[in-house]
């Protein structure tokens, strides 16, 4: 971990909560020439942990005080790491849970107490946005169009876009559309797979409900430019997407090098999603690269990729995703530039 920035770099932390997983990023920009097309971030220090924010929320409607509490904890610890390394700016994010809960009010108060600051309780819209901006800025642009999809414990992200020259050069990003969806590994497992394994039944309910769902978002965005260039490029991102990557390649342990930007053909999607589904808990928690947090939920967040990947072959004729480990932290990082 570097303790301190260079003179021509800003340091900044992006924190995102989400419904499964509270992470922290704290990255070098330049001091100028940042934003779109400008020069990329450097990572100082990525860390993730599972707090289960959004644990009941779809059934109560309410955050549970030992959620907050579990966040609090990790919040805490963040807040020491950003005091740490200098960081000068900070953003933190809250995404599914904190929008859909009633007492909100009890987290944002929270927050503000250890970290000094709100939290940003934002949009499904501006979190597609977001991680889009996050996630493409490695790729060559001329593989575009791309679809950005992020699928966390409450929600599911979708975004289509192209990065294309700017007037002041470099890249700019431009968007078709977003959507949030309100499904995601969380809420789907505690929804409809309440077995270990999930029973037939559960399975196929899980699999009607997740097709309607995610078919509904896709015919609300574009999925071509002005032109009629249909989506080259399928990009998941976020902790579902990458352990699935991590299966498909056949890893024992978690190597996000290996998963950044590796290419998992939608069939070795759809055999890995069948695994995890069939797999216990026990056998999923064996799983060298599997995050003990992941355990419970990864076969519906699977089950979820898997389907949204037949979905998008059938509109783009696509057979493969881009997996990428950088997301909607990468795109907090950025904007504080």
């Amino acid at each position: 971990m570097s303790e301190v920035a260079s003179s021509d770099r800003l340091r900044v932390g992006a924190i995102d909560c989400g419904t499964n997983s509270i992470r922290l990023l704290v990255a070098d920009l330049p001091t100028t020439g940042v934003g779109d097309g400008g020069p990329p971030l450097v990572e100082v220090h990525r860390e993730m942990r599972v707090v289960r924010l959004g644990e009941g929320v779809d059934a109560t409607g309410r955050l549970s005080p030992a959620a907050i509490d579990r966040t609090q904890r990790a919040l805490t610890d963040y807040a020491g790491t950003l005091r740490q390394t200098g960081a000068t700016r900070v953003r933190m994010a809250a995404t599914s849970a904190s929008r859909d809960a009633d007492n909100t009010a009890d987290f944002v108060a929270m927050v503000r107490d250890v970290l000094g600051q709100d939290p940003e309780v934002i949009t499904g819209t501006e979190e597609a946005a977001l991680s889009f901006t996050g996630a493409v800025g490695e790729l060559d642009p001329a593989t575009g169009p791309f679809l950005v999809v992020d699928i966390g414990g409450g929600s599911t992200e979708l975004v289509t876009g192209e990065r294309v020259a700017g007037a002041a050069g470099g890249l700019t990003t431009r968007l078709f559309g977003a959507i949030s969806i309100d499904l995601g590994c969380v809420r789907l497992t505690e929804r409809l797979l309440h077995s270990d394994p999930p029973t037939a039944s559960e399975r196929g309910s899980a699999v009607r409900w997740v097709r309607e769902q995610l078919s509904r978002g896709l015919d609300a965005i574009p999925l071509a430019d002005g032109a009629g260039t249909v989506v080259r490029r399928f990009v998941p991102v976020a902790g579902t997407a990458t352990t699935v990557a991590a299966a498909a390649l056949g890893l024992t342990t978690y190597d996000a090098d290996r998963i950044h930007l590796s290419t998992v053909g939608f069939d070795r999607t759809r055999e890995v999603a069948e695994f995890f589904l069939g797999a216990t808990r026990a056998d999923r928690a064996a799983l060298g690269y599997m995050h003990p947090g992941r355990v419970d939920v990864i076969g519906g967040g699977a089950l979820i990729l898997a389907i949204l990947a037949d979905l998008v072959a059938e509109r783009t004729g696509l057979q493969a995703m881009t997996v990428s480990e950088h997301d909607i932290l990468d795109g907090l990082a950025l904007s504080l530039g």
